[in-house]
């Protein structure tokens, strides 16, 4: 114990040093602080479900209640909603897989600098050669979100990723052979869906490029991959823009089969015999049935009921805007973007495919 003289020979004043605990390393002070922040965060996590309880829950919930559960699917409606929610995930899933590939492999194999060189400086430029680009990749409009949520987070105009997210679902060779199938007899619809999405995915980079905001743009999120191999980094990203689109499509087909078992075949044909309340009706109808642009094609043939210009704008509205469209955008760039975005792409989609259906149709 340290000792402290006042001065000459007057009373001793002792000063006690309090020993600090230390360890191996020395302090232990911020090992205590860490081990309480852990416990505090376990404490946390126990009150809240994850997966694999919430998992369970509703396995439990399922077997305590097959018996109503087994009644109510038997039921029409429900089989009618059963049969639309299969069908839209099944088309959809293996073309957003292929997306979450790409949106990897642009994340993690492709430098910045290849867009930089790829595409022009200038937006007003750029938005052009994007929507071109969308003509040489094939893939249906879920490939297309991640893709353009890589394209934004690898440092391209937003306006020119927006224009291809828009351009690459409706004018692929996939989708364009489809439609040549489907419409034997028309080859001027192929035309026709590939002018009219070409020019709307074009007006809406440059309205995006002239209107838009930032803090409308939500960045999609990533997670970091630092100091991973390429190959660890690649199936981290797909692992997460799979959990996280996928949730989002299964909303989107949740809904669309909903309003698809609610909606009477009768308002149909009543629409069909009014020149522009047709065009509105399957704009509309391409929004809530949420089909894969690759199958689209052969729906609207069957449409036989409505003129060309209006199946014409099925064509264009379904790749550019639905349902399960609006949920993934959402959720890869925010929801402030989707609610302006996406009725704007409704709006120009419909007037520029009525047009284009009157020159070329």
């Amino acid at each position: 114990m340290p000792m402290r003289t006042t001065g000459g020979t007057g009373p001793v004043a002792t000063t006690k040093t309090v020993p600090r605990e230390s360890g191996e390393h020395g302090d232990i002070e911020p090992d205590r602080r860490q081990e309480g922040r852990e416990r505090q965060e376990d404490r946390d996590e126990g009150r809240h479900l994850n997966s694999a309880l919430l998992l369970t829950l509703l396995l439990v919930t399922a077997v305590m209640f097959q018996g109503p559960i087994r009644g109510a699917l038997a039921a029409p409606v429900m089989q009618s909603w059963m049969t639309v929610f299969v069908a839209v995930m099944v088309q959809a899933l293996p073309f957003l897989v292929l997306g979450v590939l790409l949106s990897a492999a642009i994340a993690v194999f492709v430098p910045p600098s290849f867009f930089a060189r790829a595409l022009p400086k200038r937006p007003v430029l750029a938005v052009p050669v994007a929507s071109a680009a969308g003509a040489v990749l094939p893939g249906c409009e879920c490939a297309s979100v991640p893709v353009a949520g890589a394209l934004v987070r690898r440092g391209v105009t937003p306006a020119a990723a927006l224009a291809f997210l828009l351009s690459a679902p409706a004018i692929n060779p996939i989708v364009l052979t489809a439609t040549a199938v489907a419409f034997p007899g028309n080859p001027e619809m192929v035309l026709a869906r590939f002018v009219a999405s070409l020019l709307v995915a074009c007006a809406m980079g440059w309205l995006w490029h002239r209107v838009g905001r930032t803090d409308w743009l939500r960045p999609p999120a990533r997670a970091s991959y630092e100091g991973q191999s390429k190959g660890a980094a690649f199936w981290g990203s797909v692992r997460h823009d799979v959990t996280h689109a996928g949730g989002f499509l299964v909303v989107g087909a949740m809904a669309a089969a909903t309003l698809k078992a609610v909606v009477p075949a009768e308002w149909l044909r009543a629409a069909a015999g009014h020149p522009v309340l047709s065009v509105l009706a399957l704009a509309v109808l391409a929004v809530l049935l949420s089909i894969c642009s690759e199958a689209d094609a052969f729906v609207a043939a069957s449409l036989t009921q409505f003129s060309l210009t209006a199946r014409l704008t099925f064509l264009v509205v379904g790749p550019m805007i639905d349902l399960k469209l609006f949920a993934m955008q959402t959720g890869t760039f925010g929801r402030a973007f989707a609610l302006r975005f996406a009725p704007a792409t409704f709006a120009l989609a419909v007037v520029v495919s009525a047009l284009t259906g009157t020159v070329l149709l």
